[in-house]
């Protein structure tokens, strides 16, 4: 069994599980296993209390395995401010009904760190389609978050050494929206860290993700 965290379109491969990326005014029911989320991009002030509302119910769903994606992006127009009030919202919804989130983060890894302290955040929190250097890793490491890779591992060759040095226990892995599949993010990763990637995914995804099959 493979495991893709990460993915805005089920695939319907046999023997992979895949958690769909879902927004609230856009649930496609097709899905088995999803995440939902008010992303930063389409943050709309008119019906977030709706969005909230309906995030709320579907974090009850059992096949509901994480709130997101949602965070912060320091390069879209609407404001930090914001950003944050609606992603600490979110976040007390992940608290309430202890799901793991997911996270989308654009040059604000420091806010997203200070928001996991000061509101003192245990469920787990994984950074999506990491791409940064060692330096922003080890912060995140050294502050308690997963990170998953995907699209940058295939093509930006200088993030093997990054992550090969994250401890095998806080990676994932993801496809996003790109073409390529599951299988080839697997691949690169096992060649990168020379393990049994299957095995170590699969532990890594049952010790944060509640999955009821």
């Amino acid at each position: 069994m493979k495991f893709n965290i990460h993915t805005h379109k089920s695939s319907g491969t046999e023997n992979v599980l895949e958690i769909v990326n879902q927004y609230p005014n856009e649930f496609d029911s097709a899905a088995h296993y999803f995440s939902i989320g008010i992303h930063p991009w389409y943050i709309n002030l008119d019906r977030v209390e709706a969005d909230l509302a309906i995030i709320e119910a579907k974090l009850q769903d059992p096949n509901c395995l994480a709130l997101g994606e949602c965070g912060l992006d320091k390069r879209i127009e609407t404001s930090l401010e914001i950003q944050t009030q609606i992603f600490e919202k979110q976040v007390i919804l992940a608290k309430k009904y202890k799901k793991p989130v997911i996270l989308h983060c654009v040059s604000a890894y420091q806010e997203v760190i200070e928001i996991r302290k000061r509101m003192n955040i245990e469920v787990p929190m994984i950074i999506h389609g990491f791409s940064k250097n060692i330096q922003v890793a080890q912060s995140l490491l050294d502050h308690g978050f997963c990170l998953s890779f995907g699209k940058y591992l295939l093509r930006n060759p200088e993030l093997a050494s990054v992550f090969e040095k994250v401890p095998n226990d806080k990676f994932f892995l993801e496809t996003d929206t790109i073409e390529e599949t599951i299988f080839e993010v697997y691949a690169k990763a096992s060649e990168i860290k020379n393990i049994n990637i299957e095995i170590q995914v699969e532990e890594n995804f049952l010790k944060v993700f509640d999955l009821k099959r």
